[in-house]
């Protein structure tokens, strides 16, 4: 069935799922209103042994074929000359573009539209040189603390990692969960691991654009929706590129952040993470992520958190 699917089936896809209005027409947050003081609760109780990891890359400051803006790290004290100073001290100044294909960052509801329109129906014009004035990331100011799961598709497949182009269908998400005993359930965030981050370890960057990467078919849309996800995570883009739908680029990210409000992290790394699970044996744990507070902003650097 998913191989069949047109162009028109998957833009029908946006307005069937759709979650405008769901939570009223001002919502600006989206499926983190999936997210509850109870579901926090409940995360809160998966800590067992108290380990902590990261799912996050280092900042890409090194250019790359996936990394043609890399972050600009400049010092503006060092330490030689600190001794000049009436109180030694080092500093540093940071200058970062967090989309792309190379920095561990949260999509804010903003960054993508479908017929000139955001999440919710808010027209892509509130979005303007000033930044935008509707769900920009800070939104999430709170910080974003729920259960987390991971589905590690080579682990299910005993490769390495996914090739670039190689697509992940609805049947492999069941699988996943099937495999590690773990269902996802509403206000999960949901992290998906592809391999990206070990591929490129051994073979380096690549330009995604031309030889593209692995990651979810628009046909797992309609299991994104059912299960009522909060979040999105994956260590490539979520989306497969090409999406070998003409006409829709990244069907993934038009689905999720346009019309069910599902915010998307991009280009984590999950190998830590999913050695973690391998060894406890549970593929579930506490996520907690606090994004940047970026009025405005489109986008937020993140260093999302398991604690098992």
């Amino acid at each position: 069935m998913a191989d069949k699917l047109t162009p028109s089936d998957v833009k029908g896809m946006f307005e069937k799922l759709s979650n405008w209005g769901r939570w009223g027409k001002e919502d600006q947050r989206g499926a983190l209103n999936f997210i509850t003081n109870q579901k926090r609760a409940a995360a809160a109780r998966l800590v067992q042994t108290g380990e902590c990891v990261s799912m996050a890359l280092p900042l890409a400051t090194i250019p790359a074929p996936d990394n043609p803006s890399p972050v600009t790290h400049l010092m503006v004290q060092a330490g030689h000359d600190s001794h000049e100073q009436a109180l030694p001290y080092a500093g540093d100044y940071f200058a970062i573009a967090p989309h792309g294909m190379a920095n561990t960052h949260l999509d804010a509801l903003c960054h993508v539209f479908w017929n000139n329109k955001m999440y919710n129906g808010f027209d892509a014009s509130e979005v303007g040189s000033h930044g935008a004035k509707k769900c920009a990331i800070d939104v999430t100011r709170d910080g974003v603390v729920s259960r987390g799961v991971l589905l590690d598709l080579p682990l299910l497949k005993k490769i390495q990692w996914m090739e670039p182009r190689e697509k992940i269908l609805p049947a492999d998400l069941d699988a996943a969960e099937k495999a590690r005993k773990v269902h996802v359930e509403e206000g999960d965030v949901l992290m998906i691991r592809t391999g990206r981050a070990a591929m490129r370890k051994v073979k380096g960057g690549w330009d995604p654009m031309r030889v593209g990467l692995p990651g979810l078919d628009a046909a797992c849309l309609p299991w994104l929706h059912e299960r009522r996800i909060a979040v999105l995570g994956c260590d490539a883009v979520s989306d497969v590129a090409p999406s070998g739908y003409d006409g829709i680029m990244l069907p993934i990210h038009v689905g999720t952040l346009v019309a069910m409000g599902i915010h998307l992290i991009d280009n984590a790394d999950l190998d830590a993470v999913s050695s973690t699970c391998a060894k406890l044996g549970r593929n579930e744990f506490m996520f907690s992520m606090a994004p940047l507070i970026l009025e405005r902003g489109t986008a937020s650097p993140v260093n999302p958190l398991a604690i098992f």
